[in-house]
């Protein structure tokens, strides 16, 4: 786990940046200290949670398409990302959750305002994902960002830590696999809250769209943007979702 140092920051993108989209309007966000793992959570760490004691659902102890214990667990769905948590707050007695996609985004800006932590681009050297044009129902994803060039489409996750960590020292920001935040999902920033906290609608169904952040090995890069949303109900499973867990700093030693 790293610590990350509470404080506030634009949440969203300019409206000059490339390639944004419409519902990244930046708005200011204040938010408290709390703790983020260095990874998303890797197959041997999710076996070995999946085998404590049950908290509300069972957990399917090797669910991932590309098998590989230090490679990222996928296949995962929102229900089964929270279980983890779960599970791993009653063992260790603190509250691990998923974060809000106010922290998220934070830590994955690590202090910089431009699309991705490294810069104004972004290349298959620093991340995983697609790099190579793609047409798709007749729509085309360019495998480039800006002025970078094209690249390498590897077609699978790959380990965690492969890639250089942002300045705060978290891997695997962008690509890799999408990460599942608390959020339920809102088409905008209207009303969201100001304090990093999840933004959650109580009258929401079980299986209703909560957020994901971060892109994907199986993404072009303009999704892999440190403002870049996206949203799945609370019950897929895809190999291009993942997740990593929080701690909040006031509860933990």
């Amino acid at each position: 786990m790293v610590l990350i140092q509470g404080g506030s920051f634009q949440m969203g993108s300019p409206e000059d940046e490339i390639e944004r989209w419409d519902d990244e309007v930046q708005h200011l966000v204040t938010v408290s200290t709390f703790f983020m793992g260095k990874y998303p959570v890797t197959q041997a760490q999710w076996q070995a949670v999946a085998a404590m004691p049950k908290a509300e659902r069972d957990l399917e102890p090797d669910p991932s398409n590309f098998k590989g214990g230090n490679r990222l667990v996928e296949q995962i769905s929102w229900h089964e990302a929270t279980e983890f948590c779960q599970r791993l707050a009653q063992y260790t007695g603190r509250p691990y959750r998923l974060p809000s996609e106010a922290e998220w985004e934070y830590a994955c800006r690590a202090g910089t305002t431009t699309p991705f932590y490294f810069g104004e681009t972004i290349t298959t050297d620093l991340a995983n994902y697609c790099g190579e044009d793609r047409t798709i129902k007749e729509k085309f994803y360019s495998g480039s960002y800006g002025r970078g060039g094209k690249g390498s489409y590897r077609e699978e996750t790959t380990d965690v830590g492969d890639f250089p960590a942002n300045a705060w020292g978290l891997y695997d920001m962008h690509g890799n696999v999408w990460e599942w935040c608390e959020d339920h999902w809102h088409d905008n920033f209207e009303g969201a809250p100001e304090d990093g906290s999840a933004w959650l609608d109580p009258e929401a169904e079980e299986d209703a769209k909560r957020v994901l952040r971060g892109g994907s090995w199986g993404f072009n890069p303009r999704n892999c943007r440190s403002a870049t949303r996206n949203y799945r109900d609370a019950g897929t499973r895809l190999s291009n979702n993942g997740f990593r867990v929080v701690c909040s700093a006031s509860r933990t030693r």
